[in-house]
């Protein structure tokens, strides 16, 4: 299964079935059965210039997305990737055109022209005032005879809309519309084409390869290139689209994003384009945005139009369209200066034999299990406790000599400032809290086992895991109270192995990666952090 959808042959009525429920009221459909797909303004004046796009299914937001005051008037849909009929045309003709008369913006390819071309014509001859725009901002292609008609294609509904909002002449907004088309350039890409609907998906780039110039309807480019990273890819895309630009105007760019990139990726790409010689003629940018698509083609479109007089209030003016992305001007952003952070104290170095013989012990015990450590993981979580484990371990024993060993609440300061920042995940993060707070509490009573059992405690408190949780706890709790209780080390150590041991019947888990298993994942097989702690305390009470 590629995609969600009920049966292939009712996918575009679903669609716009769906579009509608989300409207709030703002639009409507042609009833299913007349077979015309048309979506058209729930509050539209007939006194005023309708303007109709549409075409084939797909390409969403556009077009049906589209629809609202300064925007469209009315969408007909067709297929996926394929032209609405004569008779759907005419009949959204029919429907929302006045006195005032329609203006049809289509892109540039030929069953559009075609049936869009032959409904106008039909609308004509019954009386109605129609004109239409043919948009083709595709400058993939030199020279060519008919460039396609890509994401551009919304900066001339955009203008049209306006126009008809203020109430102008068709024939006033059919020359800035079609002055406005003229005027665009777009450019796409993409690492892979589209997967239509139950149909199988072309596989014609290769994983480290990139087509520039290919289609809204996964029609191939006209260059495919190696891809090595987005600094150079952006260099050559801009510079393709700023050849054919005026660099003496002033523009706005959209950034649509062709369906199936990702937010990371769109913003990266969207940096590497402010940076690039393209961006110098930019004054104002829409996205990164979805709104010209080619279903999921993981791709995208960059669109230029220069902001002529005769048409730049009409642009930039601000709609109320869910779909309609933000202008924002370019202002460069000066990064701020983070504020500084309180200094963790630096102790003087000290030494004390037994302190230094427990912590030797942790290190060995902490390397030695690494890979036991990992092999477990691997089978409850994501196979890396034994390496965290081994990391602080290693960090630690490169400052064994830097320690304040003969001071407990300045050793544990120093250790939580440790495994804050070199142990990683969020066992380095809860062994710095458990260090942090054995620190204050040393300072108040002197004893090393009330102490890190006071920073358990905080551990709990902020981890949110507990006893029988199936973490590290149901080993370090019972060891840790059985020291405070007065026990000795090696009474401990008995009592870290059976809360390790215990969790290996635990069939479930409410914290770390385990708490997403099933139970079947989890039996016979010990959390391994608490499996880690259990060998610490061994290896200690052998001292």
């Amino acid at each position: 299964m590629k995609n969600f959808y009920n049966e292939r042959r009712t996918i575009v009525t679903d669609a716009i079935d769906g579009l509608i429920a989300s409207a709030g009221g703002r639009l409507r459909r042609f009833d299913p059965s007349s077979h015309a797909r048309v979506v058209v303004r729930a509050d539209w004046d007939k006194n005023k210039v309708a303007i109709i796009s549409g075409g084939g299914s797909g390409h969403e937001p556009a077009h049906a997305g589209l629809i609202g005051p300064g925007l469209l008037t009315a969408a007909v849909c067709g297929e996926v990737n394929a032209s609405p009929s004569v008779d759907a045309v005419l009949s959204a003709i029919l429907n929302v055109c006045g006195t005032s008369g329609c203006l049809l913006i289509i892109k540039n390819y030929t069953g559009d022209r075609l049936n869009f071309g032959l409904a106008a014509e039909k609308a004509k001859a019954m009386g109605y005032k129609v004109e239409m725009v043919i948009v083709g901002d595709d400058i993939a292609i030199a020279d060519a005879v008919q460039p396609r008609g890509l994401a551009g294609t919304i900066f001339v509904h955009k203008v049209a809309g306006y126009l008809s909002e203020q109430g102008e002449s068709l024939e006033a907004v059919f020359e800035a519309a079609q002055a406005v088309a003229g005027d665009i350039k777009t450019l796409g890409l993409s690492r892979d084409t589209s997967t239509v609907p139950g149909s199988d998906k072309q596989d014609r780039i290769a994983d480290n390869e990139v087509e520039v110039g290919l289609g809204i309807h996964g029609e191939p480019g006209v260059d495919v290139k190696s891809f090595s990273d987005c600094t150079a890819l952006m260099q050559n895309f801009s510079s393709r689209l700023l050849a054919c630009v005026d660099e003496s105007k002033r523009h706005l760019a959209l950034f649509n994003n062709l369906g199936g990139l990702n937010g990371l990726e769109c913003s990266i790409l969207f940096k590497e384009f402010m940076a690039s010689d393209l961006a110098k003629v930019v004054d104002f940018t829409m996205g990164p945005v979805p709104i010209m698509t080619a279903l999921d083609m993981p791709g995208f479109s960059i669109s230029l139009v220069p902001l002529e007089s005769s048409y730049r209030q009409a642009l930039l003016s601000n709609i109320d369209c869910n779909a309609w992305p933000q202008i924002s001007p370019v202002v460069k952003s000066e990064p701020i200066v983070p504020p500084a952070l309180p200094g963790v104290p630096s102790f003087a170095s000290s030494n004390e034999p037994e302190v230094r013989k427990v912590i030797e012990a942790i290190i060995a015990s902490c390397l030695s299990s690494e890979a036991d450590l990992n092999e477990l993981d691997a089978k409850v979580g994501d196979g890396d406790t034994g390496t965290t484990f081994a990391a602080a371990a290693r960090t630690i024993q490169g400052e064994l000599d830097n320690l304040p060993m003969a001071n407990g609440a300045e050793l544990f300061t120093t250790l939580s400032d440790l495994t804050s920042k070199l142990m990683g995940g969020s066992s380095g993060v809860l062994f710095a809290i458990l260090f942090a707070n054995a620190a204050e509490a040393f300072r108040n009573n002197s004893d090393w086992a009330s102490s890190l059992s006071a920073g358990l405690d905080a551990m709990q408190k902020y981890g949110g895991a507990g006893p029988g949780d199936r973490t590290m706890i149901d080993s370090l709790k019972p060891a840790l109270d059985a020291l405070v209780s007065g026990s000795s080390i090696q009474d401990a150590a008995v009592q870290a192995r059976a809360g390790a041991d215990a969790t290996a019947k635990m069939l479930s888990a409410k914290a770390g990666r385990s708490a997403y298993l099933e139970a079947r994942s989890l039996d016979g097989y010990a959390d391994p952090g608490a499996e880690g702690v259990a060998r610490i305390f061994e290896k200690i009470a052998q001292l």
